[in-house]
């Protein structure tokens, strides 16, 4: 049954993924993003201009820790599902500017809740946790069961934070809070703060990429379509899944940082790539891996796309991108 959702960070890597494909689905979604400036607005911009003009969508500029803006937002729309995807990413920059991370995942997050709970109806709302919550955990792979009080980066703190706030509403005020914990995201219109991105500009330029902890990292990489498919899942079985509960997104693989760069390369074509080696940077982990045996049992999540598919895809897009602008 198509359903009247809100969408945070819209024009964001993941946002823009699951509004185009909740609008194939026949939802009508309302998109809301406040296009900073923590990489270029141009391709936000751009993901947006693929979405205006579909029917069924329609977009506001503005920013959750405004709460009289989406207090508007709420007001106008009314939405049945909630989405939040806003949020300030990025492990390494929170050690950079931490008060953003405040501003847009607790103040932000805090204002979505608000909302939530003064809205009648309430709606349901979905929200991104990340897998950085997991933190110095060593137990492979990582359950959403396991012990998260040992975050190693603020924007992990932050996402912790944010589930314990949602916790914490959904207990008081009785409306369903569902937190995901995605597991590194990429794809055609990714990031371009994320590796895979990094990696692939310096080895399209001829510069050395920089790897580090030596090049000894695992990673959960998780193609974007299969994130977007576990969400929509999700939004679609809302009505019979917990009223309060975290689940794993990630591709239940866990790939070795050197395999993934060769990979890469073969898909660009650029040969041997050059690589300089560094330790391991602060707020980083060494290894990632989702157990999805959770969110599997609930909505039949079932990520199908290996990165010896989806990378290839990325570098497509992203030699056509970087042709362009």
């Amino acid at each position: 049954m198509p359903r009247r959702i809100l969408v945070t960070g819209a024009a964001g890597f993941i946002g823009a993924a699951l509004s185009s494909r909740l609008l194939d689905l026949g939802h009508e979604v309302f998109g809301a993003d406040n296009f900073n400036d923590y990489y270029t607005p141009a391709l936000k911009e751009a993901r947006i201009a693929r979405l205006e003009g579909r029917r069924g969508f329609s977009m506001a500029r503005l920013d959750i820790a405004d709460k009289a803006a989406l207090q508007d937002a709420f007001a106008k729309f009314r939405p049945e599902v909630v989405v939040n995807l806003a949020a300030q990413a990025g492990v390494r920059y929170s050690l950079k500017n931490p008060d953003s991370y405040i501003r847009s995942n607790i103040v932000g997050f805090l204002n979505i809740l608000e909302c939530c709970r003064h809205a009648d109806p309430q709606p349901r709302l979905l929200y991104a946790s990340s897998s950085s919550v997991y933190g110095g955990n060593r137990e492979m792979p990582f359950r959403e069961d396991q012990k998260v009080d040992n975050p190693v980066s603020l924007y992990a703190a932050t996402k912790k934070s944010n589930e314990l706030m949602a916790h914490s509403y959904s207990h008081l005020y009785g409306f369903q809070t569902l937190g995901f914990r995605f597991f590194t995201v990429y794809g055609p219109w990714g990031r371009p703060d994320m590796a895979y991105w990094l990696f692939a500009d310096a080895m399209l330029a001829g510069r050395p990429i920089k790897v580090f902890n030596n090049g000894d990292m695992l990673r959960d990489f998780t193609y974007v379509d299969d994130i977007v498919a576990g969400v929509v899942a999700s939004v679609e079985a809302a009505e019979r899944l917990p009223q309060c509960d975290v689940y794993n997104i990630g591709n239940n693989r866990s790939e070795r940082l050197l395999d993934m760069i060769r990979t890469l390369a073969d898909a660009l074509g650029v040969g041997e790539p050059k690589m300089e080696f560094l330790p391991m940077q602060d707020g980083d982990v060494p290894a990632t891996f989702a157990s999805i045996d959770k969110l599997q049992a609930a909505v039949g999540y079932t990520p199908t796309t290996t990165i010896q598919e989806g990378l290839p895809k990325f570098a497509a897009w992203f030699r056509e991108w970087k042709a362009t602008h």
